[in-house]
């Protein structure tokens, strides 16, 4: 869902969330009237009166989060890594989620290939959907891929939920010996992400999760108790930019990564390089350590490709962080309505 903030002076920002659970409706009947005739310079105050009227809900806080920021920061003649004191990097890297199950295409046909043509391309890393088909069958596919890729490739994996635990623990064990980086969401995220402090206690390869915390005091049990060894709070579903920064760098106190989750449109996509331009890398002295990285869908997607002025290009492993105010994107409106779902 695609939100956009219009003022009288004729500046326009641009927001992005999820519509599930009733956002839409929250953002129309309860933010809007929240917003309208404020000033949108006065970002903290009408981001805490945005959570007031809606019972908890991060995403619709969220998207709208992100238009103020746009609004805010095309007001200023500022960018949002700038809003926030600049840039830690101008470039990030990405990492391809990719390699996807499709009905009637077997794995073992498609993501090899697909993973050599990423890497081709320019990626240095990429995400692997595992978890549909066993054990056996998806490490079959997983030591193809990374045959193919070859050793220098980063590879991560995301089981969407598909393990119980013991699953995950025997996967995950096999995933370390292949060197992958992270082992993304294995079992269900429901209920409050039961069991997931005893796998990240139980594995050696770093357990990633968090795409569904809805703010920092959700977060804040997940990271003193340990849950996982990378967290990912994304910009559209948990409150916005200033709050995936403030779980970051909680997370950074108790020595956990963050690495801000990304799948979603053209708007999410900026709004989560400003973000990841601002974090510091997960080490201090040599250099070495892990830096930030940019999650980037790659299947057919007009939101992200289409609906932007100037598409995101790779280059040698990495996307640039847009320099212009606000989001630094300039959306194509006419794009937008060809688009628009009629309600």
């Amino acid at each position: 869902m695609l939100i956009k903030i219009s003022t009288d002076s004729g500046l326009v920002g641009w927001g992005e969330t999820a519509d599930v659970g009733g956002t839409h409706g929250i953002i129309e009947e309860h933010l809007r009237g929240v917003l309208l005739g404020k000033n949108p310079l006065e970002h903290r105050k009408l981001w805490r009166a945005m959570w007031g009227a809606n019972f908890g809900d991060g995403r619709a806080v969220a998207g709208c989060d992100l238009a103020l920021h746009d609004l805010r920061g095309k007001a200023l003649g500022l960018s949002i890594a700038d809003m926030y004191g600049g840039c830690q990097r101008d470039k990030i890297m990405g990492y391809a989620a990719a390699m996807n199950y499709a009905e009637g295409v077997r794995p073992e046909d498609k993501h090899p290939a697909e993973a050599k043509a990423l890497a081709e391309r320019g990626f240095l890393a990429m995400k692997i959907r595992t978890g549909r088909y066993g054990h056996k069958r998806d490490l079959g596919v997983i030591q193809k891929i990374r045959e193919a890729v070859g050793p220098d490739i980063r590879l991560l994996t995301d089981g969407n939920g598909a393990f119980t635990l013991p699953q995950a623990v025997k996967f995950g064990k096999e995933l370390e010996k292949l060197d992958f980086y992270c082992f993304e969401e294995p079992m269900p995220q429901s209920p409050n992400y039961a069991g997931y402090d005893e796998l990240t206690h139980s594995l050696d390869i770093a357990v990633s999760g968090g795409e569904g915390l809805d703010s920092r005091g959700t977060a804040r049990e997940y990271v003193v108790k340990r849950y996982f060894d990378i967290i990912q709070p994304d910009v559209s579903l948990c409150g916005g930019i200033a709050e995936v920064l403030s779980i970051v760098e909680m997370a950074r106190l108790f020595g956990i990564q963050g690495l801000p989750h990304c799948y979603a449109g053209a708007i999410v996509i900026a709004a989560t390089l400003q973000v990841n331009s601002l974090l510091p890398q997960h080490f201090q002295g040599f250099s070495g350590g892990d830096e930030p990285m940019q999650e980037f869908d790659v299947d057919e997607n007009p939101f992200r490709d289409e609906i932007v002025v100037k598409k995101f290009e790779l280059k040698n492993g990495y996307f640039d962080v847009p320099t212009g105010p606000g989001l630094g994107i300039e959306i194509n409106e006419d794009l937008v309505k060809k688009y628009v779902a009629k309600r």
